[in-house]
Formats: C-alpha cells, sequence, structure tokens
C-alpha cells in the first residue's frame, strides 16, 4: 500500500521544490504526487485511492484558477476527513483560513514563502498526529 503526500499549485516553480524538499527530508518512506490545480487535484485523488493508496497529506495553494484551495480542501475533507491538510499560501486572506479550520479541519498554514525547515516540521508534526512518525 502507497503512503502519499499530494501537493496542488499552480505555479510549477513552487512544485519543483516542494518535491525536492520533501525527497530530501522524507525520501523514499512516502510517495509524492503533484497537481497544478484543484480539478487536477480532485482527478489525481480519485485515481490513488481507486489504486488502493493512502493519501496521509494534502499540500494545497489557496490562490489557484477555478477553486480557491480552502473550497478544494472542504470538499476532499467531505469524502477524506483523515487526510491531514495543509494550505501553503502568501495571498489567504484570514477569512478563508478560518473557513479552512472550520470546515476542511486545517491542520496548518504555511505563509509563502516558506523555509524547508517549516515546511518539514509542519508535516512531521502531521504525521505524528497520524502515528506515522
Amino acid at each position: 500500500m502507497k503512503r502519499v503526500i499530494l501537493c496542488i499549485d499552480d505555479e510549477q516553480m513552487i512544485l519543483t521544490s516542494l518535491k525536492s524538499q520533501l525527497k530530501r527530508n522524507f525520501g523514499k518512506k512516502f510517495c509524492y504526487e503533484f497537481a497544478e490545480n484543484a480539478q487536477e487535484g480532485f482527478k489525481l485523488v480519485e485515481e490513488l485511492i481507486h489504486d488502493d493508496s493512502v493519501i496521509i497529506i494534502i499540500v494545497s495553494d489557496w490562490l489557484m484558477p477555478g477553486i480557491k484551495g480552502d473550497e478544494f480542501l472542504i470538499k476532499i475533507h467531505e469524502t477524506h476527513p483523515k487526510i491531514i491538510k495543509i494550505m501553503l499560501t502568501g495571498m489567504a486572506d484570514n477569512h478563508a483560513i478560518s473557513n479552512a479550520q472550520k470546515n476542511a479541519n486545517l491542520y496548518h498554514c504555511i505563509n509563502k514563502p516558506w523555509t524547508e525547515n517549516e515546511l518539514v516540521d509542519v508535516i512531521r508534526s502531521g504525521l505524528k498526529k497520524l502515528f506515522l512518525l
């Protein structure tokens, strides 16, 4: 069974950064999947679940074309409440963050630009919550 960390951001450079930071810190313990928008994210979630993968963490941007990150995480939470949800953003307003906290059980919000240590610390604490570390 694959354990997956899924990252969603409309900027390829951000996804590339996340990928290298995650692989450097967590290596082959997890699989890493990436989507460039919420629609791709929904599709990936369905495919991964269908393939018996377990999505353990989603790191989602807030400001994306189409569906905003808080709305995306709320929809995911409705069907997959156990996934740890993290918002990564330089633009989210307080309403969006509180909306995600209240309706998607948002675990943490990381502001862009982030540090690798901050990202890794938040993910590690989420994994501990799931008893995976």
